[in-house]
C-alpha cells in the first residue's frame, strides 16, 4: 500500500517521514565567514521555511547550529554533526536539510557514514534543489557524486591557499609570530625592539649560553643575577605593553632554537604530522623539523642578534647536551665522560662507578648488547684520567700568560654587560617614579579619591626604585666593573701555576671537565690485547692529534706484556739460589713492575708466581726451617695434599686424632704432623665419608 497522497508536497515524502522531525543543519567554516558573509548564514536559517513548505510544522523542525565557525573537513570537534547522526540513529529524524551538501560534510568518510545511517532508518536528505532518498540507487549515486565533488572542492581550496602561502613565503612576505626582542612596524617590516634594555637582555642570553654551553647553567646565571626576560603582550586592552617575566627552561630553549635571532626568515620549521593530531584540537601534532628539512630558508633577511655561525654552534651544542652525545658537564668524578671513544667498535664508552663513586671504570658494552658478543673494552678510569690531565696541563703551559689576560678581559666584559643591564633597570625604575609623580601632580586636589590612589602608586614606584638601588649597590660591591691590580695579579699567578690550580681542593670535577671540553674533541683508546698497554689517541680542538701509550693496572701477572721475560728472570734467579724476598728485591732494583696498582714486588707476589711456575710447592717453608723427620708434613702441605680445609685438620689435631709435634721456626710456632702412607689413606677415606654425609644432609 502506498502511503503517499496528493496532499503531500513531494512524491518522496511519506507520512512516516512527517511523523518524525525535520532537522535543519547550519554550519559556517570560520568565524570570519560569519561576520563577513552573513548572507550564507541567513539562507541556511531560511531552510526552516523550506521544511514548512514540505509539510512539517514549526514545532517539528529542529535547528542544529552548534558548528558555526568549524570546518567540515572532519567530524572531529563538530558536536552538531555528531548530534545529527545520533538523532538519525535513534529514528527521530525524517528529513535532513542543508543549504548544500558541503555544509553537511566535506569528507567522503563522514558523508557516506551519514548516507548509510539515513538509508538504514529511511531518512531523507534535502536542499534547495530537491529531496533525495539515500535508500534509492539513483539518489544515492547522485548524493555520492555530490559528496565527492564537495571533498574535491575542499582539496582545491586548500591547495590554492597553501600555494598562495608558499609563494608569499618565498618572497619573505608571509607574516609570522615574532619572538621576544622583535616588533612589527606599521609598514609591516620586522625590526628589533626599540627598547635598549630589551636588546641588551637578549644579547646577554646568547652571550652567556656561548660561555656556559648549557640551558641549566644559563638559567642559573640569569636567576642569580636577577635578570628578567622581556615580553610584549599580544592581545587585550594592553596589547603591545612591555612586561618582564622570570626566565624558564622552555623559554630559553625556544630562543636558542629560533633562527629569527640569526636574521633568517624560515617557513616550514614546525610542520604538522596528522598522526599526532588530537581530536578537536587543530593546533596539535606539530613537529620541530631540522634545518635541512625546512621548506624555505632566507638568511640575512631580518635584523639579527647573533650570526648564523653562532646559531649553528648553539644547535650543535644543544644536540650534544644529551646522554648519547658528548654532552654537557655531568655529575661525577669522570673527566672524560662523553669524550671517550672505543677504538674497537667506534662507540662511546660509558663511565661506571662503584664503592660510592670512588672506583671509576670506562666500559664499552656495545658489542655485547647489540650482537651478544663479549665486552669490547674495560679499563680503570683513574689512570686514563691522569694521563689525559697530564697532556692537558702540558698543552696549557705555553699559553699561561695569555690565558690570564683573556680571563681578566672576559671577567671585565661580563661585568660591564651586567653593569649596563643594571643601569637600564635603574633608568626604567626612575622613569616609572617620574611618571607616577606627573600623574599625581596633574590630578585636581578636590578629587581626593583619585589623588589618594595616585599617591599610593607614586609611593610604590619610589619603594621599588629604592629596593633596586640597594640591589645595585650590593652588586657593585661584589662585582666591581674593573678588576683591581691585586685581582689581576692573583689571576696571573693562578694561570702561571696551572697544575696547582688543577689539583686545588676548590677546583671541582665539573671545572676540570669544562677545561677538557674546551681543548679536546674526543679521546680514542684501544687496549693492546689483554695487556697493560693502552693506545691513546687525543684529538684536540682545531684538528691537532696526539698519540700516546698508557700503562694501566691489570689484575693478573700473565696479562703483562713482559710476562714471558719476567718468568724467565724469576726462574734464573731461583736457579742461582735466591729466595722469594731476594728475588723481589732484585726485580725491583732492575725496574720490573707488577700488576694491579702496586709499584714494587714483594715476597708474597714472588712466592705466588713461583708456585704457578712449579718452582715450589704450596705452603712450602723457607730454607731456614727446622729439620724434619721422615713422613712429617706442615698443616698447609697436608691440607693441599688431602684437598681439604686447614681448619678441619686443626680441629682433628686438637681432638688428638693426629700425631704432631710443635717446633719454633722464624720466631713463630710450627706444627709438624706425622703421617705415613697408611695414615694418608685413612685421612682421605675419612674426608670422603664426611663429604658424602654433608651431601646427603643437603639433599634432605
Amino acid at each position: 500500500m502506498n502511503e503517499s497522497s496528493p496532499s503531500l508536497p513531494h512524491p518522496k515524502i511519506h507520512r512516516h517521514h512527517q511523523e518524525r522531525l525535520a532537522v535543519v543543519y547550519v554550519r559556517q567554516s570560520t568565524p570570519q565567514q560569519m561576520t563577513r558573509h552573513p548572507e550564507s548564514t541567513r539562507l541556511q536559517y531560511g531552510l526552516v521555511d523550506r521544511a514548512l513548505m514540505l509539510g512539517w510544522s514549526r514545532a517539528d523542525v529542529l535547528v542544529i547550529d552548534e558548528d558555526l565557525g568549524k570546518s567540515g573537513s572532519t567530524a572531529q570537534g563538530r558536536s552538531g554533526f555528531q548530534r545529527l547522526v545520533t538523532e538519525v540513529s535513534l529514528n527521530r529524524v525524517g528529513l535532513v536539510l542543508g543549504i548544500e551538501m558541503s555544509r553537511l560534510a566535506r569528507s567522503c568518510r563522514d558523508w557516506y557514514q551519514l548516507l548509510e545511517v539515513c538509508g538504514l532508518f529511511a531518512t531523507l536528505i534535502g536542499d534547495w534543489d530537491g529531496v533525495y532518498d539515500p535508500a534509492d540507487y539513483n539518489d544515492r549515486l547522485l548524493l555520492g557524486l555530490k559528496g565527492t565533488m564537495s571533498e574535491a572542492e575542499l582539496y582545491l581550496i586548500k591547495q590554492r591557499m597553501l600555494a598562495g602561502k608558499r609563494a608569499k613565503a618565498e618572497r619573505g612576505e608571509l607574516g609570522m609570530a615574532l619572538p621576544r626582542g622583535y616588533i612589527r612596524q606599521l609598514s609591516g617590516e620586522v625590526a628589533k625592539d626599540p627598547d635598549a634594555q630589551v636588546q641588551g637582555t637578549i644579547a646577554l642570553v646568547f652571550s652567556q649560553f656561548e660561555r656556559l654551553n648549557t640551558i641549566h647553567g644559563l638559567l642559573q646565571y640569569l636567576v642569580h643575577h636577577q635578570v628578567l626576560l622581556p615580553d610584549r603582550l599580544r592581545g587585550g586592552l594592553r596589547k603591545g605593553d612591555l612586561q618582564w617575566r622570570r626566565p624558564n627552561r622552555e623559554t630559553l630553549s625556544d630562543m636558542l632554537h629560533n633562527p629569527i635571532y640569526a636574521g633568517a626568515y624560515v617557513y616550514g620549521r614546525r610542520p604538522t604530522d596528522p598522526r599526532r593530531c588530537k581530536p578537536g584540537r587543530p593546533g596539535t601534532g606539530r613537529l620541530v623539523a631540522r634545518p635541512l628539512q625546512w621548506s624555505i630558508l632566507h638568511k640575512d633577511r631580518l635584523p639579527s642578534y647573533i650570526s648564523w655561525e653562532q646559531y649553528e654552534r648553539n644547535l650543535h651544542q644543544l644536540q650534544m647536551n644529551n646522554a648519547q652525545g658528548t654532552g654537557a658537564i655531568r655529575q661525577g668524578p669522570s673527566l672524560l665522560s662523553g669524550l671517550l671513544i672505543c677504538g674497537r667498535c667506534g662507540r662511546r664508552m660509558a663511565p661506571t662507578y662503584r664503592n660510592s663513586g670512588h672506583s671509576l671504570r670506562y666500559q664499552c658494552n656495545q658489542m655485547a648488547a647489540s650482537y651478544g658478543l663479549s665486552r669490547c673494552q674495560s679499563l680503570v678510569g683513574r689512570s686514563l684520567d691522569e694521563f689525559v690531565a697530564q697532556q692537558v696541563l702540558r698543552a696549557l703551559e705555553p699559553a699561561a700568560l695569555e690565558i690570564s689576560l683573556q680571563v681578566a678581559d672576559q671577567i671585565e666584559a661580563e661585568r660591564a654587560q651586567l653593569q649596563q643591564h643594571w643601569q637600564q633597570r635603574l633608568e626604567r625604575a626612575h622613569y616609572e617614579v617620574e611618571r607616577a609623580a606627573r600623574q599625581y601632580q596633574c590630578v585636581e586636589p578636590e578629587h581626593r579619591l583619585v589623588a589618594r590612589t595616585l599617591e599610593h602608586q607614586w609611593e610604590d614606584a619610589l619603594n621599588a626604585e629604592a629596593a633596586l638601588k640597594a640591589d645595585y649597590e650590593r652588586f657593585v660591591a661584589e662585582h666591581p666593573c674593573r678588576l683591581s691590580p691585586e685581582q689581576r695579579e692573583a689571576i696571573r699567578r693562578l694561570a702561571t701555576d696551572i697544575p696547582a690550580l688543577w689539583h686545588a681542593s676548590s677546583t671541582t670535577p665539573a671545572d676540570r671537565q669544562a677545561i677538557v671540553r674546551q681543548l679536546i674533541e674526543r679521546v680514542t683508546v684501544t687496549v693492546q690485547g689483554d695487556s697493560e698497554k693502552v693506545d691513546v689517541h687525543i684529538c684536540w680542538a682545531g684538528g691537532h692529534a696526539t698519540q700516546g701509550v698508557l700503562t694501566r693496572p691489570v689484575a693478573r701477572l700473565d696479562q703483562l706484556s713482559y710476562h714471558a721475560e719476567l718468568t724467565a728472570r724469576v726462574a734464573a734467579l731461583h736457579a742461582q739460589g735466591h729466595t722469594g724476598p731476594g728475588i723481589a728485591r732484585l726485580l725491583n732494583e732492575e725496574g720490573w713492575r707488577p700488576a694491579k696498582r702496586c709499584e714494587t714486588f714483594n715476597a708474597s707476589m714472588v712466592g705466588a708466581l713461583m708456585l704457578r711456575m712449579g718452582l715450589r710447592t704450596r705452603h712450602q717453608t723457607p730454607a731456614t726451617v727446622v729439620q724434619r723427620q721422615s713422613d712429617e708434613w706442615t698443616l698447609g702441605e697436608l691440607s693441599h695434599l688431602l684437598d681439604m680445609p686447614q681448619p678441619t685438620l686443626v680441629s682433628w689435631l686438637r681432638r688428638g686424632e693426629l700425631q704432631a709435634r710443635q717446633v719454633m721456626s722464624q720466631s713463630h710456632r710450627l706444627w709438624l704432623v706425622h703421617a705415613t702412607a697408611d695414615d694418608l689413606a685413612r685421612l682421605r677415606s675419612r674426608r670422603n665419608a664426611v663429604s658424602a654425609r654433608a651431601i646427603d644432609e643437603f639433599a634432605i
